[in-house]
């Protein structure tokens, strides 16, 4: 991708993503996880990635919240589940596995990674941390292929700032449930 390509869909990106924290702000949205979901389908498509989900930390696993995937890519689904311990997600909470792997197969200790039903090429994920400052659990996405065009400075802050978004809309939610 060009410079100038790469700025225009950084420009798509914010601009798309802002929109959806303005029209989420007033909590006028009666269906939060519509909301989350256009999260995860804007990361999905500017980081061209063919799985893009929330998970929740829950009782030791974690639970797929929200997912959106590509067309016949559905490899994991929501409300499915596997111990917390054998996640990636536990990796990158606790710093055992970066947040952006541009290809997984090419880790040093691939060995000791958690078995995947799928292959998994690149692989960017961050903590979804909730206003109170606990760790929901985490935003990831992943394509089958490696990618080595991804960068921490424009991806993986991409991703952190949809994270804060799914946050603040998670929050959202709990306080609506609560009344």
């Amino acid at each position: 991708m060009s410079h100038r390509q790469d700025r225009l869909a950084a420009n798509e990106f914010d601009r798309r993503l802002s929109r959806l924290a303005v029209a989420t702000a007033d909590q006028s949205d009666p269906l939060v996880d519509d909301a989350v979901n256009d999260v995860l389908r804007l990361v999905r498509e500017i980081l061209k990635m063919d799985v893009a989900f929330v998970s929740h930390f829950q009782g030791g696993r974690r639970v797929f919240r929200n997912v959106q995937a590509g067309d016949g890519n559905s490899v994991i689904a929501v409300g499915g589940s596997d111990p917390l311990e054998s996640s990636f997600c536990q990796r990158v909470i606790d710093g055992r596995l970066p947040q952006l792997v541009h290809d997984v197969a090419k880790l040093r200790d691939v060995a000791a990674l958690p078995p995947t039903p799928f292959p998994v090429g690149a692989h960017l994920s961050t903590p979804l941390v909730l206003g109170d400052g606990t760790v929901y659990g985490t935003l990831c996405c992943f394509s089958f292929a490696p990618n080595e065009t991804l960068t921490k400075e424009r991806d993986l802050k991409r991703l952190q700032m949809a994270a804060r978004l799914a946050a603040r809309l998670v929050d959202q939610g709990k306080a609506r449930a609560r009344g």
